[in-house]
């Protein structure tokens, strides 16, 4: 005879920000400060004690890693359309010595669409970026790339309706827009992991947008307070959109397996 262990039922926290020392807006003061004046983490602690904010740069550190996702997929629903015609270019960022390749898609609006970390520049990697960005965006009209063979390849299978522009200087847009990033990465002292590296540049890439008015937040604001104005209107529903996130109930009879991350 089988025995059935009942499991009792576990409270849970209320809000992502629960056993936190901080309260949720000075935590999501550091993560937009971070983000929004390329700092290092030992600047910002510098910056947050001269207002009577003792905390650690390793503790700033945990918050960006931790938070930075949560504030990307709580802002989604408010993020607008992206336009019909993407720019699609790579670009290369080092990560504890070796060089890692960062795939990264805007529209003619200046909207970054999406990036994609990986360790090699292959037609994997490039299928597996455009498979995620045609199912979260559905598919263009018109998009340009260099002539590097795994894009061309990728675009004629994945998009061959789609008008494919390859001519000289066309994707002058986004290979610019890669600066913004290298500029972000300059004052760090390199990146260690592809896990840091990879919410880094995605957090990145959120607040850009925030910044370029591409998200329903903050747009009552005054001219230079936008993103702050956003962040504001984040903390409001933060708390309770990353309770759902973080904590919504599992059925363990649902659960098949489990992938292990590699570090």
């Amino acid at each position: 005879m089988k025995r059935h262990r009942l499991l009792g039922s576990i409270d849970q926290p209320s809000s992502a920000f629960a056993g936190f020392r901080f309260p949720p807006e000075v935590i999501l003061l550091a993560v937009r400060w971070y983000f929004q004046y390329g700092l290092s983490y030992r600047d910002l602690e510098e910056l947050l004690a001269e207002r009577g904010i003792e905390v650690d740069h390793v503790t700033l550190f945990r918050w960006v890693q931790r938070f930075t996702p949560l504030l990307v997929d709580a802002a989604r629903p408010c993020r607008h359309r992206v336009g019909g015609h993407w720019f699609v270019d790579e670009t290369y960022v080092k990560v504890s010595g070796s060089w890692r390749y960062v795939c990264r898609a805007v529209d003619q609006d200046g909207q970054v669409i999406d990036v994609f970390f990986s360790k090699k520049r292959d037609l994997r990697a490039a299928t597996h970026f455009f498979t995620s960005v045609l199912s979260a965006h559905g598919q263009p009209a018109k998009i340009t790339t260099d002539r590097a063979h795994t894009l061309v390849r990728v675009v004629s299978e994945l998009l061959p309706d789609a008008l494919h522009d390859t001519t000289q200087h066309a994707n002058n847009r986004v290979e610019a827009d890669h600066g913004r990033l290298k500029a972000r990465l300059r004052p760090m002292r390199g990146l260690k992991r592809d896990r840091t590296a990879t919410i880094v540049i995605e957090g990145h890439a959120f607040i850009q947008n925030l910044q370029r008015g591409h998200y329903e937040l903050g747009v009552d604001a005054r001219p230079g307070l936008t993103l702050a104005a956003a962040f504001d209107e984040l903390a409001l529903v933060a708390p309770v959109m990353f309770a759902e996130v973080i904590f919504a109930p599992i059925r363990l009879a649902e659960v098949k397996s489990v992938p292990t991350e590699v570090a």
